[in-house]
């Protein structure tokens, strides 16, 4: 493996074991700042998971798009749709996944649509859904248009998404959850039985109109591989990154002063600012892993992560929805009725919340079970890389 590849590997090794961490606390009730999205505006290391992500497609992108080009324009659009498809619909299976629940006692369908509420339903898009969008349409753009075009591109969707957010959004406060433009269209074409809910009203973070500048995060990313393929292994590289990571930061900052640094919206602002923090991370990484050699049980440790990335992330989530069919009582409430557990909750429950009683904090047994999580899983991919498992997709 060309060592240049090894810090990619452990930076998205490390983006996912985040992904893990954030994605499965013992409660949502008991989060610690840092481990919780922002509420609506601003940015906390979990919002910087996703992007980071994206960055990485981008990236490894860079290292794979010349054989592509070798190959022809047939042999890469085949290979290219045929993955972006792939991807969607293992994040649509895992929406949908395991198909059946229990409700009131007995096992049914889950119907794409309810029957019984025509508001609810199966949600179409969601992360790997989006990964899938802009790993597609960053391809088709970096082949077609080449790097100068490339550029330019990413910088008219990041402008035009602004000035569509800014005069198509409510009257005065265009940035809001109601007052953001990219809503009605996702409710028009998914449909609101489609579409995700957890703000209380149907919204969607993954939506259609915010995939848009998300596609420039993985031509960034791509940008980045290039230039590091280009100038090598020299200070000359590490240095000009460094800064470039630091401009877009400050960048970033900027613009949220009119456009403002937003997830769930996904602004231009957080687009410069998140893939600034990439770079910057990626920079270190290089520099420590490449420059200085410190290679060890650290950098293995989510090195084995990043072999497995995107099967260990779909497992990760689709675990805790199979695992719930297997249930048993847990215990009887005060009303007679009978509470059931399985597997996960079971594990926080009698396991991390009373190691962690003693501190007098729920947060701490929540973040406990996260971390057993991540130990659990980091099993799982140590075992496929010592037996030479890699799941490509």
């Amino acid at each position: 493996m060309n060592q240049r590849f090894y810090s990619l590997d452990v930076f998205r090794g490390a983006t996912v074991a985040f992904m893990i961490l954030v994605n499965n606390p013992g409660s949502w009730s008991h989060l610690y700042g840092p481990l919780a999205h922002a509420p609506w505006h601003g940015c906390t290391p979990t919002d910087l998971v996703f992007p980071f992500f994206l960055f990485a497609v981008g990236n490894a992108m860079a290292f794979v798009l010349p054989r592509l080009q070798a190959a022809g324009t047939p042999v890469f659009l085949k290979k290219v749709i045929k993955r972006s498809l792939l991807i969607f619909a293992i994040g649509l299976f895992l929406n949908w996944s395991p198909f059946i629940k229990w409700s009131d006692g007995s096992l049914v369908f889950k119907h794409w649509a309810d029957p019984t509420n025509p508001e609810s339903g199966i949600r179409i898009l969601g992360v790997l859904q989006r990964i899938a969008i802009c790993y597609l349409c960053a391809s088709l753009i970096v082949y077609f248009l080449k790097l100068r075009g490339a550029i330019i591109i990413s910088i008219i969707i990041l402008l035009l998404y602004w000035l569509l957010t800014l005069f198509l959004g409510a009257t005065g406060d265009p940035y809001s959850l109601n007052g953001y433009f990219g809503t009605q269209i996702d409710k028009n074409i998914l449909g609101i039985a489609h579409m995700y809910k957890g703000e209380g009203v149907p919204f969607d973070p993954e939506g259609l109109t915010s995939t848009l500048p998300a596609i420039v995060q993985v031509i960034f990313g791509f940008l980045v591989g290039n230039y590091i393929q280009q100038k090598g292994k020299t200070f000359e590289m590490l240095s000009g990154l460094f800064v470039f990571g630091s401009l877009l930061v400050f960048g970033g900052f900027v613009w949220d002063m009119t456009f403002p640094i937003n997830k769930k919206i996904w602004t231009s602002s957080y687009v410069l600012y998140t893939t600034g923090l990439a770079i910057m991370v990626l920079s270190v990484l290089i520099y420590a892993i490449e420059f200085r050699g410190a290679k060890g049980a650290w950098s293995k440790f989510f090195d084995v992560f990043g072999k497995n990335a995107l099967f260990v992330f779909a497992l990760s989530g689709f675990l805790p929805k199979l695992l719930p069919l297997f249930r048993w009582v847990d215990h009887v409430d005060e009303n007679g009725k009978s509470i059931y557990t399985s597997a996960f909750p079971w594990f926080y429950e009698h396991v991390c919340k009373p190691v962690t009683s003693f501190t007098d904090n729920p947060k701490n047994g929540s973040l406990l079970y996260a971390l057993c999580m991540i130990a659990f899983y980091w099993l799982i991919v140590y075992w496929m890389d010592k037996k030479k498992i890699y799941i490509k997709v």
